[in-house]
């Protein structure tokens, strides 16, 4: 590897950010002093998983940018709760809006896929000075998690037994895929998100500029073109050839985002 390029790809070790009584890990690259985009990985990845493996850090930082990044809690080096009441929808907002504190970031440029974007929905409807724009990769997918049968995953993981149902069995594999993954702890979030907000509210969009991304073979596909459609200021990408696992490797996806991004921070 180019010796030029391992600041780009490379994880730096974690600082953490105190949630309450949990840890939350970040990373940064770049330039402290460009604009910063924020970046919020999906159920059961990680900030290395799903933007320095796929480019992301590497691409956003040449175009002159800062990346934060994050370990949603429950995954990565963050702490992982195993009691579902620490994953209420609040609970994840109120991590990012303390990573934003800490860094002493009063607005970021905003990038999640998946639960990361459902969560940056929230965010930018919630705190909404804190994100000045957003790209909301595969939103939604149903009530978060709700497909997921919890007495079969938990079964498995407590005693091994076989997971029955398809759609169970798809959060289990992709659960146990990223290495230091807590099954358990991933459980308990699948289970916590099911209290409290649900799918994103189109009656009440972010207000800022927001870039929609989907997959093309993804089955959420319609659903997040209306949400693109009610929100004031949303714009849709279909990722031609994609599903809902393999978007975020996409160059297209990564392209479009970060022209999208660039000439945000290029007009002010």
């Amino acid at each position: 590897m180019d010796s030029a390029l391992r600041p780009l790809t490379e994880m730096p070790e974690p600082q953490f950010v105190m949630a309450g009584a949990d840890r939350i890990a970040t990373y940064t690259w770049g330039d402290e002093d460009a604009p910063t985009v924020l970046c919020v990985h999906g159920f059961a990845s990680s900030c290395r998983d799903n933007w320095v493996n796929t480019g992301w850090v590497r691409d956003l930082t040449r175009a002159g940018f800062r990346v934060l990044g994050v370990d949603q809690r429950g995954h990565g080096a963050s702490d992982k709760p195993r009691d579902p009441s620490g994953y209420e929808m609040t609970a994840l907002v109120s991590d990012l809006v303390n990573v934003l504190d800490t860094y002493l970031l009063d607005t970021v440029q905003y990038v999640g896929y998946s639960l990361g974007a459902r969560v940056g929905w929230q965010l930018a409807v919630d705190d909404a000075d804190r994100v000045s724009q957003a790209v909301l990769g595969g939103i939604p997918d149903g009530r978060p998690l709700a497909r997921l049968q919890i007495d079969q995953a938990r079964a498995y993981a407590d005693e091994g037994v076989a997971v029955e149902d398809r759609v169970t069995n798809n959060y289990v594999t992709l659960a146990e895929r990223v290495p230091g993954n807590d099954l358990h702890a991933l459980i308990a979030l699948a289970e916590g998100m099911r209290h409290g907000e649900g799918d994103p509210d189109a009656a009440h969009p972010p207000q800022q500029e927001v870039l929609f991304v989907t997959g093309s073979e993804d089955a959420i596909l319609d659903d997040s073109r209306k949400l693109a459609a009610a929100t004031p200021r949303g714009s849709f990408l279909e990722v031609p050839g994609r599903h809902h696992f393999n978007t975020p490797g996409s160059r297209d996806f990564r392209h479009d985002a970060i022209d999208f991004l660039s000439r945000e921070r290029d007009a002010r």
